[in-house]
């Protein structure tokens, strides 16, 4: 079976032996893919759409019927118990909404080891809810889908800061939505990326400023992811002259 971009990547991220759960699973390609590669022993397909979860249990009796696993109806990680998979793959949905499934169970969000989150978008409100809950970004990768460039986390889980009056917890800013970090796995993908993010804030900085009372209110963060980019690229271009 031969997997899109995107969710070969995610595949690749997932370590041989884990017990993995697939959440919004939809058709279940991945888990499949992982079953027919023998990577992952048993894995977990969890949908809230009836339909959805159909679809995966035929794929799946179609072509590895005698597989280990399991087809769960319900909301986000509320169909695992706590430490049951060593790794929970939420792919394809919003970053608020990924940021609200792990929130809705923390201490069940928390049993799990590892998460590959790939946020559709709001990439840099995901990273903050996670700088702000203790689980911290191992590795970013972008990967392209269509016409899409998509961000995907591996993410490790870990206990919640205690934020004092000393080391207070980060305000969002556009250092979550460009991070440094975006350098540091050098994808071939990332100058197109940061170029498609400039042009775009640009446009929504043009579309701001012709309504005066936005201005201020509005303008200031795009400015600041604006400045973001514009650093990130400089400082990719001069490492690769």
């Amino acid at each position: 079976m031969k997997l899109s971009e995107r969710l070969q990547y995610i595949a690749d991220e997932i370590q041989k032996g884990e017990t993995m759960a697939d959440i919004g699973t939809d058709h279940g390609f991945l888990p499949l893919y992982l079953l027919e590669k023998r990577k992952c022993p048993k894995v977990i397909m969890a949908d809230i759409s009836p339909g959805s979860l159909k679809k995966a249990e035929i794929n799946l009796k179609l072509v590895k019927p005698k597989g280990c696993y399991d087809l769960r109806l319900g909301d986000g990680i509320d169909v695992l118990s706590d430490g049951e998979a060593d790794v929970v793959v939420i792919a394809g949905m919003g970053g608020l909404l990924i940021s609200d499934i792990l929130e809705w169970n923390l201490h069940k969000s928390r049993s799990v080891r590892r998460y590959i989150l790939q946020p559709r978008n709001n990439p840099g409100k995901l990273r903050h809810w996670l700088c702000l809950n203790g689980f911290s970004i191992m590795k970013e990768g972008i990967v392209r889908e269509g016409k899409f460039l998509c961000e995907i986390f591996t993410v490790e889980s870990g206990e919640k800061p205690v934020w004092t009056e000393n080391h207070p917890a980060p305000s969002y800013c556009a250092e979550f939505d460009y991070p440094d970090s975006l350098l540091d796995y050098n994808s071939p993908l990332l100058e197109e990326y940061l170029s498609r993010h400039l042009e775009t804030e640009c446009k929504i900085l043009d579309r701001i400023t012709e309504n005066a009372k936005n201005v201020q209110q509005q303008g200031a963060l795009v400015r600041q992811r604006i400045d973001r980019l514009s650093v990130l690229i400089e400082r990719r271009r001069k490492n690769h002259e």
